[in-house]
């Protein structure tokens, strides 16, 4: 009997060692001097990141490669939210979100949820808001507001950051306009409709493939390509996320290409760069 009882106590003993090493290094991550930012969309964490600096982590739901309108989130990052302080929401009608917002934010009652989106005009029910820079100078102010209101200490530091790349989004602005003013009105055609912001703001005619998340019947096809005919088209522009079959076969039809842009790129600034460099290149040919 008395060696049951010590062993019992050796058992006690290690439990105990062991919920406090865990509930140690819980306390450490929680203590690192950042705070934990969870968004939906990687160019929201750019935001984020470039507001935030070294004082804040990131946590992104959809990661590279996924598709915004099927991802599912991982148990892991879902258990990841508990140490989040804040969410900022793209809160545009994201698909992901439609289906998984009031899950995320009954995992942690304490996160601050911001919508990224609010003060933006949403279109058409389009939610690709931050393919525009003017939208995104607009997300970038609301994930401020954000972080001041759960990090009211470094208020300073944050105005400071996002002062700085603010200032960049306007040079990207005036880039694009330099790059794409000689093409207004110009019609590019794209599988998935994402770049619709972006083509309003810059004076450019989006016309796309896919509708409401649908492939085009085989008539719809066909208009399709007539219309890049009547239009000179001979780019279809896709993304990895979604089929590209509808767009090869326009593109084959009309003796074209096709080209692939990322509108989930992380880093904002030079990727809109690249991707008004590659419709100027285009629209010339």
């Amino acid at each position: 009997m008395n060696q049951y009882y010590k062993l019992l106590s050796v058992v006690l003993v290690i439990a105990v060692l062991f919920v406090t090493g865990c509930s140690e290094q819980t306390q450490t991550q929680k203590d690192d001097g950042n705070i934990t930012v969870a968004v939906s969309i990687l160019p929201q964490a750019e935001f984020v990141e470039q507001i935030g600096g070294e004082k804040v982590n990131t946590i992104v739901m959809i990661p590279p490669g996924a598709n915004p309108a099927t991802h599912e989130p991982t148990s892991g990052q879902l258990r990841d939210l508990s140490n989040a302080l804040m969410y900022a929401k793209l809160g545009s009608g994201l698909p992901f979100e439609r289906s998984w917002m009031n899950k995320i934010s009954s995992v942690n009652d304490e996160m601050l949820i911001v919508n990224s989106s609010d003060g933006i005009t949403i279109r058409n029910n389009d939610p690709h808001v931050w393919t525009s820079p003017e939208n995104a100078k607009t997300m970038v102010e609301n994930i401020y507001e954000g972080l001041i209101q759960v990090d009211p200490e470094n208020k300073d530091y944050y105005s400071q950051n996002k002062d700085k790349y603010i200032q960049k989004l306007d040079e990207l602005d005036f880039y694009i306009n330099n790059t794409l003013s000689e093409y207004e009105n110009q019609s590019f055609m794209v599988y998935h409709p994402t770049w619709g912001y972006f083509a309003q703001e810059y004076g450019l005619d989006m016309i796309p493939v896919e509708s409401e998340g649908k492939e085009p019947s085989a008539k719809e096809l066909q208009q399709l390509v007539d219309i890049a005919k009547k239009k000179n088209i001979s780019v279809i522009y896709v993304q990895e996320q979604f089929s590209t079959s509808s767009a090869e076969s326009i593109a084959n039809e009309v003796n074209g290409k096709v080209v692939t842009l990322d509108p989930l790129a992380k880093d904002y600034v030079s990727n809109l760069r690249n991707v008004s460099e590659v419709f100027a290149e285009n629209f010339n040919q």
